[in-house]
């Protein structure tokens, strides 16, 4: 039998205080090693911003707005934000250089794109992961009309890249062209995600095999008049999707990483507000879609130059998701220096 240790004075120490002694330490080890276990975890997660750009005024004061709210949110509680690189594909150098960390990539060879920008975007992606070192191990696939209106924690399961699902990508519904680019044999088209490349939280070493993917499968879609037709502007869309489906890539898919004013009505717990709809209400609050309402916010009013400060707020009866919307352009146009000059 163990003998169980006496004080000085002779008194024995009974074995249920020696295991509340050795429970007591137990625990305060484990709340000194779990904060920094936590941080290390964190830091691991850590994803790097990149969106791609021209140098359009158009694309550059939604750049301005973006990088603003990025600062605003990365730092905030929950964020697993790291470093921003907005990669210009123009091929040249802007006055935002200094404003923005940018990195400058070259557009595809003139006539490639036939006048679709938005094929510059996968070969953008092809040269910044070529050439651009960065500490992150996840980047966050962005575009200029995004906004993070809650801090964004990292939504990557595993090897599992994260994403916003379409409604309007349907490869099922579309699987006589779907199975152009991806075949037979690879699985069901059910495989290829509802998906575009944006908002996407990737490992960078996944990026880097479907990138090149992206890219060739964009142009080909592109090349053919069938596939050109049917997919429009969300071509490049269904280029990264395919691409992905091609390596073996599933996509855990979060409605809750972005909201679509003005179809989504509340904020809530949501990530990032996409402004790509033009919202159009009649001063009663109607919503009039297609036609242009005596109260109005649609980034394409200002393909030349910026919207100027202090827009006006929407009627009662407007979704908070517009309002909010609004309040946080005007926050960020009322503090950007120099906010007229681009």
């Amino acid at each position: 039998m163990i003998g169980v240790r006496k004080h000085a004075g002779g008194q024995s120490v009974s074995p249920f205080v020696l295991i509340l002694i050795a429970l007591c330490s137990f625990l305060t080890t484990y709340n000194l090693l779990i904060p920094l276990l936590h941080y290390r975890s964190s830091g691991d997660r850590k994803f790097h911003v990149v969106l791609t750009a021209t140098d359009a005024p158009y694309s550059k004061w939604q750049c301005r707005i973006m990088y603003y709210w990025y600062k605003k949110m990365k730092d905030a509680p929950g964020s697993d934000m790291g470093g921003f690189t907005r990669v210009l594909h123009s091929g040249r150098p802007d006055e935002l250089m200094d404003e923005i960390p940018t990195f400058v990539v070259d557009p595809l060879p003139h006539g490639l794109d036939r006048d679709y920008i938005v094929l510059n975007r996968p070969w953008a992606f092809v040269q910044f992961l070529e050439k651009a070192v960065i500490e992150e191990e996840y980047i966050l696939m962005a575009e200029p009309d995004h906004i993070f209106v809650n801090p964004l924690p990292n939504l990557a399961v595993g090897g599992n890249p994260a994403a916003f699902p379409f409604f309007y990508i349907k490869p099922t519904e579309n699987e006589k062209i779907i199975r152009k680019y991806y075949p037979q044999e690879k699985g069901p088209v059910s495989n290829v995600d509802p998906i575009g490349n944006s908002p996407v939280i990737i490992k960078r070493s996944i990026l880097e095999q479907i990138a090149p993917t992206w890219m060739n499968v964009s142009l080909r879609m592109k090349d053919d008049p069938e596939t050109d037709k049917a997919f429009g502007w969300v071509l490049e869309m269904y280029g990264y999707a395919v691409a992905s489906a091609l390596h073996g890539v599933r996509h855990n898919l979060r409605k809750d990483f972005m909201l679509q004013p003005p179809w989504d009505l509340e904020v809530g717990e949501k990530f990032i507000i996409h402004y790509t709809y033009g919202c159009d209400y009649d001063m009663k609050g109607k919503l009039t879609y297609g036609k242009i309402g005596e109260w109005r916010f649609d980034k394409r009013t200002y393909l030349r130059g910026p919207p100027p400060r202090n827009l006006s707020l929407p009627p009662p009866g407007v979704p908070e998701s517009v309002v909010r919307l609004v309040k946080m352009v005007n926050e960020a146009t009322a503090n950007i220096p120099g906010w007229d000059a681009n």
